[in-house]
């Protein structure tokens, strides 16, 4: 009797450390993603800063464009518009820096 409360006691700790790992490794914030990209040009005065969307997004060839105001808009890297003014765009910082 002893030994199958043990085990029980292990196997439900062992199921709580394994969602404990998923949760952690597996969430992808919604704020590196892109799902819907902005057509028309931004104004470089508009633009803070950018950053790439994760690489576990469905469209890894997005921008995530921080804009004045707190907003955001993601735009294709592709885009002819992107592509001319991505130098004069600063990269945004990682929290923390």
């Amino acid at each position: 009797m002893k030994l199958i409360g043990t085990a029980l006691v292990c196997l439900l700790l062992a199921g709580m450390w394994t969602l404990d790992v998923d949760s952690k490794s597996m969430h992808v914030s919604s704020s590196n993603c892109c799902y819907y990209f902005v057509n028309r040009k931004v104004a470089l005065k508009d633009i803070q800063c950018y950053k790439n969307t994760s690489s576990t997004c469905s469209y890894k060839d997005g921008l995530i464009l921080k804009l004045k105001k707190g907003r955001e808009s993601c735009v294709l890297k592709k885009t002819r518009w992107v592509q001319d003014n991505l130098a004069k765009m600063k990269p945004c910082l990682p929290k923390g820096e």
